[in-house]
């Protein structure tokens, strides 16, 4: 399958159907809505990207969130069920990372939940480690945090 990413508007609406799939299935994998922190909105991303097929069929996205000193966040890092396993996961990570070093961010973190096993050994793969919990999520017991350095 061929992906091409592409930087687009928070508002996009293929970008909040695909948020939107994303929210439905860390419902149903958590039970409810227990996203700790803050939710993203278009006044506090730095950049958003979408994923599409060949077919130009929205397959994923994900966007930067800026925290200053050199750091952003990833956050709504998404690929539908059907488009697992192709590569554009990996694709949509490399170019948030090429976006971030793009505005002098040298490191990025993130935010996941226990019952994301499969986010976890993603993150980890693409050389993201344990981090310590940042932000809006201090907090949060049941956060998991990885960083890495760009």
């Amino acid at each position: 399958m061929t992906v091409t990413i592409e930087v687009t508007a928070w508002s996009d609406p293929d970008g909040v159907k695909l948020r939107a799939a994303q929210r439905t299935e860390l419902d149903t994998r958590y039970g409810a809505d227990t996203e700790p922190g803050v939710k993203p909105t278009a006044d506090d991303i730095a950049v958003f990207l979408i994923a599409r097929d060949t077919s130009g069929e929205a397959i994923g996205c994900g966007a930067l969130r800026l925290l200053g000193d050199g750091t952003a966040e990833i956050k709504r890092m998404f690929v539908v069920a059907a488009a697992r396993g192709t590569g554009a996961s990996t694709l949509l990570l490399h170019r948030l990372e090429s976006e971030a070093v793009a505005r002098g961010i040298t490191r990025l973190l993130l935010e996941t939940g226990p019952a994301q096993p499969d986010a976890v050994r993603f993150y980890q793969r693409e050389g993201y480690t344990r981090a310590a919990a940042f932000g809006h999520y201090v907090d949060s017991a049941t956060s998991l945090f990885f960083g890495r350095d760009l």
